[in-house]
């Protein structure tokens, strides 16, 4: 049998061990391309619902993304680093045709 702890993947969760807030959005869908990035960077996060907190801290809402004290920093530069990428354009669907009339033409 393989020890997991010496490849440092799989790591089994551990209760007592400290996690830290690395991203928090409103939009949901933003929170998920977040930790599919983290995911796919090998960082272990939880995604969490920031209005199970609504008795202590009333309109707030949103979502926020825990990691490991030991992948912050990492998690972090990850987001940094994807956040300035240009986004894509998004399709003009108003955009208008430019309609010539061939000057030879009679109606």
């Amino acid at each position: 049998m393989v020890d997991s702890s010496l490849s440092g993947t799989n790591r089994q969760p551990d209760p007592n061990e400290k996690l830290v807030k690395v991203f928090d959005s409103e939009q949901e869908s933003e929170a998920i391309i977040v930790k599919g990035l983290l995911d796919s960077a090998g960082i272990d996060s939880d995604l969490t619902a920031a209005s199970m907190v609504q008795d202590t801290f009333p309109g707030l809402g949103g979502m926020i993304i825990l990691v490991r004290e030991e992948d912050a920093e990492p998690a972090r530069k990850i987001i940094a680093e994807h956040k300035d990428l240009p986004s894509l354009p998004e399709d003009d669907e108003t955009a208008e045709i430019e309609i010539t009339e061939d000057p030879g033409a009679k109606p």
